[in-house]
């Protein structure tokens, strides 16, 4: 009864609220089909090939392949790019997508690195990719090419060992090894100046907007790489106007002051909200 009374108050503020932001995790795609990579088991599962030379996720995705064993990381990256772009998000991304009908203001913050919030049709100008995009490239030999579109019609074939074969893509100034413009572990050479101007205008969003009534949306967002949560948390406690919170997670909610917890998927909380 009390989560009743806690699901309407969250379905009166996205109707009558003047800003939205959106917080996306990993657990956003799940309900499209894509891969839990929650603990070696469920990454193993997805990439038996790395289960055969026992490396974890946490190792896989780290620039050092790109240098060590570049056809395995372009296997496994372009494994991830075939999948994201063949891969239709799931309905939750329309419900929130009629929710930001304006007059109200909205804001997406994700450290999903597929682009479906772009794909469903969300305005670029409006996401915050906090880890990057797969779809954009980097030159790794820092040879002045500013960050680029991975072109849609590229496509790499890779074997059933998940290595990818020749060619490999390049950078198209110096032809040196191109990589994914994504934040990886132990990654210093990561070319942040795509998410720096969405840094700028999520920055100027909050700023322009801090005085109006705020519903949070955070979903799917887990404790491991905790970005998507911090974000969302820090700008609870520094809004000036009211704010209701709502986290939607199957697994990893806890008792923050301020935030309504439904431990639910994305798709079923958010056809529930939208009700």
């Amino acid at each position: 009864m009390v989560m009743d009374t806690k699901i309407v108050q969250v379905k009166e503020a996205l109707h009558s609220s003047e800003a939205l932001l959106i917080g996306a995790g990993a657990g956003m795609g799940v309900d499209s089909g894509l891969p839990d990579f929650r603990g070696k088991e469920g990454f193993w599962k997805a990439y038996p090939p790395l289960a055969k030379l026992g490396i974890r996720f946490e190792e896989m995705a780290n620039p050092k392949w790109f240098q060590d064993d570049p056809d395995l990381a372009w296997g496994f990256y372009g494994h991830r790019l075939h999948q994201y772009r063949n891969t239709n998000p799931h309905a939750g991304f329309s419900i929130i997508k009629k929710w930001m009908i304006p007059p109200k203001t909205s804001f997406v913050y994700t450290s999903n690195v597929d682009g479906h919030f772009q794909k469903s049709g969300f305005e670029d100008r409006g996401i915050l990719e906090c880890h990057g995009s797969i779809h954009f490239l980097q030159c790794m030999r820092n040879c002045g090419r500013d960050v680029w579109s991975f072109p849609e019609d590229y496509k790499l074939s890779i074997d059933q060992n998940l290595h990818a074969r020749e060619p490999l893509p390049s950078c198209p100034d110096c032809n040196g090894m191109a990589r994914p413009n994504i934040l990886m572990f132990s990654d210093y050479g990561w070319d942040s100046s795509r998410v720096e101007k969405q840094m700028d205008a999520f920055s100027s969003w909050v700023e322009s907007n801090k005085s109006k009534s705020l519903v949070i949306v955070e979903m799917g967002a887990g404790l491991a790489v905790p970005t998507v949560r911090l974000t969302c948390e820090g700008i609870l406690h520094a809004w000036e106007n009211e704010v209701t919170f709502v986290r939607l997670n199957p697994r990893e909610v806890d008792p923050t002051h301020g935030v309504v917890n439904m431990r639910m998927g994305a798709l079923a909380a958010l056809k529930l909200l939208d009700q």
